[in-house]
């Protein structure tokens, strides 16, 4: 590992928020320019606060901390500058693409219509990748439009994402609480995307088990799940002979893994929502991503992903999320070139789109190889 410079390693972000990626600096700016009330002053207090915010071990705890990101991203000038600063900030952070999702429906308070908000951002994406590539860098991203689960707007949103779907966005999700709020209740949405012939992920795995990630891909024809963690609750260890354990799979974990869905896992994240909980000894202490199933998921061969989920919540970014993993599990180039991989195989772009950037990632592990 002392030799690996994960920096420097080209990268696929599949699972990352808009309104949990904002700089606190941007956040203190507009708030005085909109008179939004913060809870510090400066931009390290307020980082400190989010990530303090953030780590409560409930989903719907670590959901509040968006109120705030939220109520400074409801103008067309917020939302562009908040979006280009998202696409330097991955660049940065050595990412080659990256899907931006984002609930359009919560962005409206400014009087601002859907559409209106889609292109504001997506003016902001283009601006990033313009300057990314100015300066000799390389990325390209895709919006991920996204209906809130527990709103009555699925149709409506899934109707605005094809809409633009030639206009930046690349797929469809359903984000928010997830415990009594299944995919299901936006079947109608999820019936139009299937016959456009639209991408859809589906948060599912998180706040609950077996139940939603099921639902996620019969109502919602998920063809990746976000984080889908809790994919363990559907794995049955049987004792063998000679006392080694072997694992079974139950019958939607081998669905998953039989056709290869991609699971969006973000090891820091799924850490403060608990959502790994069910996971861990009942006496378990100081819990760290060593206690994470990331390790035997892989290992299982499931499609396996890394992911930041919001960076400013964790405090973190896919080269300290890959760290942290290789730390934890003794990782080295081969494991990380391959959650790369699986990613780039999992993003919703053509297939010579996706044989480009496994290409771009082959080489760049290859580079790093040589030194």
């Amino acid at each position: 590992m002392a030799n690996i410079d994960f920096k420097a390693l080209p990268k696929i972000s599949l699972h990352d928020h808009l309104d949990g990626g904002l700089r606190p600096q941007t956040i203190i700016d507009i708030a005085k320019e909109t008179g939004v009330a913060l809870p510090a002053e400066n931009a390290a207090d307020l980082a400190q606060w989010f990530s303090d915010q953030a780590d409560s071990g409930s989903l719907v705890e670590y959901l509040k901390t968006f109120d705030l990101t939220i109520a400074v991203m409801q103008t067309r000038e917020a939302l562009t500058r908040v979006a280009r600063e998202f696409v330097l900030d991955l660049a940065e952070d050595g990412v080659i693409y990256g899907e931006v999702r984002w609930a359009p429906e919560q962005h409206l308070k400014g009087g601002l219509t859907l559409d209106e908000v889609v292109e504001a951002v997506q003016d902001g994406l283009e601006q990033g990748m313009e300057a990314v590539d100015a300066k000799g860098g390389f990325i390209v991203t895709g919006q991920l439009v996204t209906a809130m689960r527990h709103a009555d707007r699925g149709l409506e949103i899934a109707e605005l994402a094809v809409r633009h779907r030639d206009n930046g966005v690349v797929g469809f999700d359903i984000a928010g609480a997830e415990k009594g709020f299944l995919p299901s209740r936006h079947k109608a949405a999820f019936d139009y995307l299937a016959e456009n012939l639209f991408p859809t992920t589906v948060h599912a795995g998180e706040a609950d088990g077996i139940e939603s990630i099921k639902d996620a891909i019969v109502s919602g024809r998920a063809q990746r799940l976000g984080h889908g963690v809790r994919i363990f609750e559907d794995l049955l260890l049987v004792e063998e002979e000679g006392d080694e354990d072997v694992v079974r799979l139950g019958p939607v974990a081998r669905w998953v893994y039989d056709h290869g869905i991609a699971l969006e896992l973000s090891p820091s994240s799924n850490l403060q929502t608990g959502a790994i909980e069910e996971w861990l000894d009942e006496d378990a202490e100081d819990v760290s991503i060593a206690d994470h199933p990331f390790n035997v998921l892989y290992e299982l061969g499931f499609k396996v992903t890394v992911n930041t989920d919001n960076r400013l919540m964790s405090a973190t970014s896919l080269t300290r999320e890959l760290r942290l993993l290789t730390e934890a599990f003794d990782y080295d180039l081969d494991d990380l070139e391959r959650f790369q991989l699986n990613a780039a195989e999992a993003v919703f772009q053509d297939r010579e789109d996706r044989d480009e950037l496994k290409d771009m990632i082959q080489d760049g592990f290859d580079e790093q190889r040589r030194r």
